[in-house]
């Protein structure tokens, strides 16, 4: 008796051991081509045991060469948006990413009450700029294509606890999409 539970004991932990590997899969779950590029991105996410995140990034993969580029965002982070901006006029061509990459209220994670940021990277993955501070919770925004210039709505979180309320400034700011500065806060 005493050898068959040895023995079930052994086969469970060798099982549960060799289980362990088998857990990790990588998610490809979008794949967006960037018009009058050779590029094209993959969003990916790495899940491991009991579906848990263990990381997100974006790879842009350059299809004439078969390089890649992978820019990081945190485990937790959750992306929302990610579009090609275009302007051959104005000789602009980045990729707009929205989504909530920073822990704002020190909770356990990333949440639904955390702020979304507005992310600009060059369409190689080479520059990444956060347009948006990360007190400020992104709401909506919208790209004037004769300018170049994105306008963003949203607020501040004046009083640092985390979360929208009446004390927090609500405001729109105007960023100029070629030099990725501030022209003005309305």
């Amino acid at each position: 008796m005493k050898p068959i539970i040895i023995f079930l004991f052994l086969s469970v932990c060798s099982i549960s051991i060799h289980g362990q590997d088998k857990n990790n899969y990588v998610y490809f779950n979008k794949l967006i081509e960037l018009g009058g590029t050779e590029y094209v991105i993959a969003t990916i996410e790495n899940v491991g045991k009991m579906f848990t995140v263990k990381g997100k990034y974006l790879l842009f993969i350059n299809t004439s060469n078969g390089q890649s580029k992978q820019v990081d965002f945190s485990s937790d982070a959750s992306i929302h948006h990610v579009e090609q901006i275009r302007i051959d006029s104005l000789q602009i061509n980045k990729v707009i990413v929205a989504g909530r990459t920073v822990n704002l209220d020190n909770s356990k994670n990333i949440d639904w009450g955390d702020p979304t940021q507005i992310i600009i990277l060059s369409v190689d993955g080479q520059e990444k700029v956060q347009l948006t501070e990360d007190k400020f919770f992104a709401a909506t925004w919208i790209i004037n294509r004769q300018t170049g210039r994105i306008i963003i709505t949203g607020h501040y979180d004046t009083n640092d606890n985390g979360k929208y309320d009446k004390t927090d400034k609500s405001e729109i700011l105007l960023y100029d999409l070629k030099t990725l500065k501030l022209i003005s806060k309305i």
